[in-house]
């Protein structure tokens, strides 16, 4: 088992390393930059003026030469500083993780909470009306974007209580914190509910007509312990992977729903970054979504020996 997380260790190393690499070099690639930007907006070009500004943000240097400034920096928590702000990069990100990761967290919750149990269920009830009515739940959460879920909210909202549920201010204490993210969490974790609830469907189905179930019925286990103790515990193990791919993905995907709810976390910053091509708040930013999507994949490893004894990780 140590082995095995060594050499997970080193695989996450190596592919970090390999998209700090593809990240660097692709943004570089993208035509303009923010010297181009601010001449274009300025609505002339000194040659003279512009080789000062791109000789001033490094940009002029050979590219190997800036990706090893920014991987070095980065290692030693020195993030750079951005090109439009001129402020620290990490004094303008640090402030916007917390409140995605809570936005994240609280859709993932809510995808779990919800696409777990219904999906027991529906396996459990397979043919009922009851499985019925949670297959069209579960095809219309993958059928609806999660931006326009959120726009019928707020239309709705307006329509029923007269106000709009965005983010305005600071919340003043953990509740209205809590209403504040629950509301745009329940529109893009409806998605993730949907994909967790059919998967989990299917992956009961499937455990429930193995033989080994069928020999626990024999021997006169309850349909409780048959299927919350045999099948739903190894049925649980595609169910994790996906929850973990919904986990990364999540981070990504919040871009349109912090734009539609007027919230500034990370992501809606990035898009306003890659914009004004801030070459170092995207390249963070992207390492950072990057380094959540390897390290939940690793924490998702690790939980298969856990869930599944029969996998061993041994030389």
């Amino acid at each position: 088992m140590v082995s095995y997380i060594i050499r997970r260790f080193l695989l996450m190393a190596l592919t970090l390393f390999g998209m700090s690499v593809l990240i660097f070099v692709l943004l570089r690639l993208v035509p303009g930059n923010i010297v181009d930007l601010l001449f274009d907006s300025a609505g002339f070009v000194n040659p003279a003026d512009k080789a000062l500004l791109e000789e001033e943000l490094g940009l002029d240097r050979p590219i190997i030469v800036q990706y090893f400034d920014w991987i070095t920096g980065l290692m030693q928590g020195d993030l750079g500083y951005s090109y439009v702000s001129e402020q620290p990069v990490w004094t303008e990100i640090a402030p916007r993780i917390p409140i995605t990761a809570k936005l994240a967290v609280l859709a993932l919750v809510f995808s779990i909470i919800f696409g777990v149990p219904l999906g027991v269920i529906s396996a459990v009830r397979q043919n009922t009306m009851t499985d019925y009515i949670l297959r069209v739940v579960s095809l219309s959460g993958l059928s609806l974007p999660s931006f326009w879920l959120g726009l019928i909210i707020l239309m709705l909202f307006v329509q029923w209580f007269g106000y709009m549920p965005i983010y305005d201010r600071a919340p003043e204490s953990f509740w209205i914190e809590l209403g504040m993210y629950m509301i745009p969490a329940a529109a893009v974790g409806f998605r993730s509910s949907a994909l967790v609830m059919r998967l989990t469907r299917s992956s009961m189905l499937e455990v429930m007509r193995q033989d080994y179930i069928r020999t626990a019925r024999s021997k006169g286990a309850s349909e409780r312990s048959v299927n919350y103790h045999h099948a739903l515990r190894n049925a649980l193990l595609p169910v994790v992977t996906i929850i973990g791919i919904e986990a990364a993905f999540l981070i990504g995907g919040l871009i349109v729903t912090e734009t539609v709810f007027n919230i500034p976390g990370v992501a809606r910053f990035l898009v306003e970054a890659i914009r004004w091509r801030d070459y170092p708040i995207v390249q963070n930013l992207v390492m950072l979504i990057a380094v959540v999507v390897v390290f939940t994949n690793f924490i998702v490893d690790l939980l298969y020996a856990a869930l599944d004894p029969r996998i061993k990780y041994s030389e």
